[in-house]
């Protein structure tokens, strides 16, 4: 996913399912259903901590990509070993923080070559205003988020991740190919029983310039995985109509 792709049958290529969960064999029936329905499997801390590089071979058997959202955030050469890792075993998209600053960054974009693509996080959809002013960090989270989008972009990612708030701040700032990742997408605005305050439906989010929309629960757990995965990318079909009408 080097450039924006189209909407309509599209859609769902726009689509990263978020892999949640500590049992195996749900993790491989939601790899098997969701993985030839979408663009992207997402696997996250949990399923890696538990399952390592198994869940990563799992997800890209029936997966078209694989992002491993491992957050890198530690000393250049230990994030550089870990970047090779994930390059060796076929990871597609790879979260660090860009917290972790240049050097780290420059060590990461060293150490990723010409297939994984490198996503630095910018600020995390549980944070708020409250939330920096406790962590001592000067700014409204807007601000902040363009600021480690701008140190992304400089220092050889290939990409970064905001929440649906800030896209289209982001967008008319970073053209493609570019990636901006969107977690905290929330079909029909569904965002109960959720930690995530910074949230979105899909087709906003897409129609503000994300590439590619995280969702999890809302799929994962929904009653009938068929019917809310059809609702999610009805929304951003219907987004696209709206904007190109």
């Amino acid at each position: 996913m080097t450039e924006r792709a189209d909407f309509g049958v599209a859609a769902a290529e726009h689509v990263a399912v978020a892999l949640d969960t500590s049992d195996w064999e749900t993790f491989t029936e939601w790899c098997e259903f969701f993985g030839p329905r979408v663009g992207v499997l997402k696997v996250g801390l949990e399923a890696y901590n538990r399952w390592g590089p198994d869940a990563v071979a799992r997800a890209k058997r029936h997966g078209k990509a694989v992002f491993l959202d491992a957050k890198l955030h530690d000393i250049p050469n230990t994030v550089a070993g870990a970047v090779s890792a994930a390059r060796d075993q076929g990871v597609d998209y790879l979260t660090l923080h860009v917290g972790g600053g240049p050097r780290m960054l420059d060590a990461a974009a060293a150490a990723a070559g010409d297939t994984l693509k490198l996503l630095g996080v910018t600020l995390l959809t549980h944070l708020d205003a409250a939330d920096l002013a406790a962590l001592d960090l000067p700014g409204a989270p807007a601000e902040r988020v363009a600021k480690w989008a701008e140190l992304a972009a400089r220092h050889g990612c290939s990409g970064a991740v905001c929440s649906p708030r800030e896209v289209a701040r982001l967008r008319a700032r970073f053209e493609p190919p570019f990636l901006l990742v969107t977690p905290g997408i929330r079909p029909g605005g569904d965002a109960k029983d959720d930690d995530q305050r910074r949230t979105a439906e899909p087709g906003r989010a897409l129609a503000d310039g994300s590439d590619l929309l995280v969702i999890g629960r809302p799929l994962t757990r929904a009653e009938d995985r068929e019917t809310a995965l059809r609702a999610a990318i009805a929304e951003i079909e219907s987004a696209s109509t709206v904007a190109t009408g």
